[in-house]
């Protein structure tokens, strides 16, 4: 009898152990399913083709991570001030969109090791005679509300306090719209972003870059999911090493493919 009890308390125990170290990753694997909070509105990285289906790297990435694990994806178009919300809320698994790896951020959700890198461009009007960074100094600018470019932007118009006046919208396309009818004469964005877009719209020009440091981005999980980002982490070292990563950008993007090394920290 005795035996029979340390049995039960040793299987119960072993129970309650698995089940405390079981995570969402177990979840995603055990549903056949993972999805994906994603932008479809910031191509090259997000958006819909032709045909209204979702294409783009971010969703490349989705459908590959999808596929590493076994499971199908699943894109939820996923605004950009609606990425950690869709996670927080459960409608999303992980997010692929883009998300600067910011200290504030990562107050509230988890962060994987970057999985693409972008530099910032100066994006103008082409009446607005604007070529450098400086001559922003007074002028009506803008770009997606909370985005990392538009925080470090923001400060900015406040710092010179030269008449000019800094707009926030809720989407890049908003911000987009805005430029074209006048509302704001320049924005700052990726250069992945700002070749779209001049191709898009004619009176866009790139006009220079813009003295912002490199915007690295992350995965991200809800925070305490610490199996699921271990996970993707090395998804994203595989990505890196198998050269899937060189693949996708220059498919999506064009060129040589950004490092996502940052100097001295990762290698």
């Amino acid at each position: 009898m005795k035996n029979a009890l340390l049995l039960t308390s040793l299987l119960a125990l072993g129970l309650s152990s698995t089940a405390a170290y079981a995570d969402s990753l177990d979840d995603i694997i055990a549903s056949g399913k993972l999805r994906c909070a994603v932008m479809l509105d910031f191509a090259p990285m997000g958006f819909r083709d032709e045909k209204q289906e979702p294409a783009g790297f971010d969703v490349e990435t989705c459908n590959d991570l999808a596929k590493a694990l076994g499971v199908e994806p699943e894109i939820v178009e996923t605004p950009l001030g609606d990425r950690i919300p869709a996670l927080l809320s459960g409608r999303a698994d992980i997010a692929v969109a883009s998300a600067s790896d910011t200290l504030e951020r990562a107050k509230t959700i988890g962060f994987t090791i970057p999985y693409f890198a972008f530099t910032s461009v100066i994006l103008a009007r082409t009446d607005a005679g604007i070529k450098t960074y400086d001559e922003l100094k007074g002028k009506v600018v803008g770009t997606p509300a909370g985005s990392a470019e538009g925080l470090t932007l923001k400060a900015d118009v406040e710092k010179w306090n030269a008449g000019g006046e800094y707009k926030g919208f809720q989407s890049q396309a908003d911000t987009y719209l805005a430029m074209k009818q006048g509302q704001i004469q320049a924005t700052i964005l990726p250069s992945t972003l700002a070749a779209a877009a001049v191709k898009q719209y004619p009176e866009f020009e790139v006009v220079g870059d813009a003295p912002y440091v490199i915007d690295y981005v992350g995965l991200m999980a809800l925070r305490g999911e610490q199996g699921l980002l271990n996970y993707l982490n090395l998804f994203i070292n595989q990505q890196v090493r198998t050269g899937r990563y060189d693949e996708l950008y220059a498919k999506w993007i064009g060129g040589k493919a950004a490092s996502l090394s940052v100097p001295n920290v990762y290698r």
